[in-house]
């Protein structure tokens, strides 16, 4: 299993934060947003992450994880996406990377409270989502199911939702995504739709949805942001963190420090 983190964008919702970093590298309360993502991965066992960013922001990233996890057995890739394309072309840029291995790929800007170790640990084969019951389904895409608790339909941003259960921004698919993504035809947009991946997963019988019980932001509005970090800190969430992850912030801090005393 390997990891993707989607962290490319504009962040146009975010203005004029965005106008000098990224959005993935503006903080949730004590660390930096692409800190939340990148435990979900690690702490699921996960050692080979890809993170596909923006031009304009690939040098912050560098220098921010370029080599912080090295020491523990985490490696850490990047690619540079010239222009967003949608989520599911992520798939198809990092199709070497993958390897013919599955993935796990969240999106840079989704924080959440579930653990998600055992849903990638237990995947075998096919694409596993999630799903989690909100008031506001339309700014989603969503899941329909039937009486028994089956998969029915996925829309994508529907006027009309037939159901509250949003899909959050963490996906697991067996190696044939990026060969299913390639043969996606772009939307009206000109992107290549992720729902158009679940889609082709619930039409092979090979879609499995998990509910998630736990809180979730998709920190890309002022307000989501403000509520993400309040509850980091409320919850401590920094602390339930994997113990790298931590140890790894903890030591670039130190080593930060110290480059800071050597110069003044």
């Amino acid at each position: 299993m390997k990891g993707i983190i989607l962290a490319g964008g504009t962040g146009t919702r975010l203005l004029p934060l965005t106008a000098t970093t990224s959005k993935q590298l503006l903080p949730v309360y004590d660390r930096q947003m692409i800190f939340y993502p990148l435990n979900t991965l690690i702490k699921a066992g996960i050692k080979d992450i890809l993170i596909i960013v923006s031009p304009d922001h690939s040098g912050q990233f560098l220098n921010l994880l370029g080599s912080i996890f090295l020491q523990y057995g985490v490696n850490i890739s990047f690619m540079v996406q010239k222009a967003p394309r949608g989520l599911a072309d992520a798939f198809i840029l990092g199709e070497d990377f993958l390897d013919n291995d599955c993935v796990a790929m969240v999106l840079g800007d989704n924080i959440f409270e579930d653990d998600f170790t055992d849903a990638i640990q237990s995947f075998h084969s096919g694409g596993r989502i999630f799903a989690l019951e909100v008031p506001d389904p339309e700014r989603f895409g969503v899941v329909e199911f039937d009486g028994e608790g089956r998969v029915i339909s996925i829309e994508e941003k529907p006027k009309k939702p037939k159901s509250h259960f949003a899909i959050p921004g963490m996906y697991v698919f067996d190696n044939r995504v990026s060969s299913f993504a390639k043969s996606v035809c772009p939307s009206d947009r000109g992107e290549i739709e992720i729902t158009d991946i679940h889609k082709v997963y619930l039409e092979k019988g090979e879609l499995d949805v998990r509910k998630l019980s736990g809180k979730w932001f998709d920190a890309g509005t002022f307000d989501s942001l403000l509520e993400a970090g309040k509850f980091v800190q409320e919850k401590k969430l920094g602390k339930s963190f994997d113990s790298i992850v931590n140890k790894a912030i903890e030591e670039y801090n130190i080593e930060v420090k110290r480059l800071l005393k050597a110069v003044f």
